[in-house]
């Protein structure tokens, strides 16, 4: 049965959901607070990665980012401050650094993610997309001896959940990337790993949505939710009101404050994450992350871009030019020749991260409202499961078998 859908937000995740429920027959519109245009679905390092199985809330993480609490270079930094939603989602964090939620959470960001890497291929090849895609893997490049066993460690897990992935010598990344000189003792090789450029995928899925029936409102603000024996009977704008069988929430960092009318408290922490993009260094052809420094470097369509820190501290958009010089020092520590101009690092931008506390996105519906079915907190991993998201959240709207158990990813799970 055709249903009247509206989606709230408009990155990755909201996209791919209008995708799968036009197929499906619905009528889909997607209100967006911008000009969708830029964000975090537009400024990430373009990953379609299986390979990050282990979800942000690891053990030892939270030790890590008490002491880089006190340097704003740091890849992790959590800005302590007295918020109460703060605090119930540091609580929740901290007790998910665990072993064992790492051993459950592993099997389950393999899957939506092997996925989205399937879905994403699918749909290029049945709608003729041209975006830039390619299956290159992704190294991770070692500087030390106890973060090359780490990575290790990391190869092993990642073969045991039948992922293609290996241990790297200098010789093998130089045979890898041969036109670059790179400082590094040995690494990693994620065959299995994928990349794109965003905003080329992005832009494509607009037209075709818009040629294909879906209605957009952009620079339109949901302010409120009319809620009527557990269902969404009106929803208010900053221009309009407007009325739906259905309501997506896939508003990334800001549906925690659109959970809360529906006394549905999302515990979700904006991550920012920032990004630099150069048309120099056109010799590296393999995307890699840098792991003592926790950066990410992607050769795109037509430039490279360099994406890292995870920044906890609260919903804004302020550049930090010192954590933006960081990745620069990085990539320059990594590649020696690798050069960024200064304009390239006065244009780095951001975009806001909706971090759950177990590193697992919120998929489905909760028991506080019948016709709302959620799709947000994906943290890092928000590209990487975009299109694997979207066709759950259609397959719960259509009431059809979901293509994954949505066990791990329940809306309401304790913490």
């Amino acid at each position: 049965m055709s249903k009247n859908v509206i989606i709230i937000g408009g990155g990755i995740i909201g996209l791919c959901s209008a995708y799968y429920l036009q197929k499906e027959g619905h009528q889909v519109t997607i209100v967006d607070q911008s000009n969708l245009d830029s964000g975090a679905s537009y400024v990430n390092a373009g990953y379609l990665c299986p390979s990050h199985i282990i979800p942000l809330s690891a053990p030892g993480v939270m030790k890590k980012g008490i002491k880089w609490m006190f340097d704003t270079t740091s890849p992790l930094y959590i800005k302590p401050r007295l918020d109460i939603n703060f605090l119930k989602w540091t609580w929740a964090f901290n007790k998910s650094c665990t072993s064992n939620h790492v051993e459950r959470a592993a099997p389950i960001i393999r899957d939506i993610s092997v996925l989205s890497q399937q879905l994403y291929e699918d749909i290029k090849t049945k709608e003729n997309f041209s975006a830039h895609y390619e299956k290159k893997g992704l190294l991770m490049l070692c500087q030390t001896e106890k973060m090359l066993d780490e990575e290790l460690k990391m190869v092993d897990v990642a073969v045991d959940l039948g992922l293609d992935a290996k241990g790297v010598t200098p010789t093998e990344i130089e045979q890898l990337e041969p036109n670059i000189e790179i400082n590094t003792i040995g690494g990693t090789y994620f065959k299995c790993d994928h990349h794109s450029t965003p905003q080329e995928f992005m832009s494509e899925m607009k037209g075709y949505l818009e040629n294909n029936g879906v209605t957009f409102y952009t620079n339109e603000k949901v302010e409120d939710l009319e809620i009527s024996n557990l269902n969404i009977t009106e929803l208010k704008t900053n221009k309009q009101t407007l009325i739906a069988d259905e309501i997506v929430l896939a508003a990334g960092s800001w549906s925690s404050l659109l959970s809360k009318k529906l006394g549905l408290n999302l515990l979700i922490q904006a991550g920012k994450g920032y990004c630099i993009n150069t048309k120099q260094n056109t010799e590296i052809t393999i995307p890699a992350i840098l792991s003592e420094a926790k950066t990410a470097i992607t050769p795109m369509n037509g430039f490279t871009r360099l994406a890292g820190t995870m920044e906890i501290a609260g919903i804004n958009h302020n550049i930090n030019m010192t954590r933006v010089q960081a990745i620069a020092n990085a990539a320059r520590n990594y590649y020696p020749s690798f050069e960024i101009t200064e304009l390239e690092k006065d244009n780095a931008a951001c975009g806001l991260r909706p971090v759950s506390p177990d590193g697992l996105p919120y998929i489905g519906k909760s028991h506080k409202c019948k016709n709302l079915t959620i799709a947000t907190g994906h943290a890092m991993m928000g590209w990487s499961m975009g299109t694997a998201t979207g066709l759950l959240v259609s397959q719960v709207i259509s009431d059809k078998k979901t293509a994954l158990c949505l066990d791990g990813f329940n809306p309401d799970r304790k913490f």
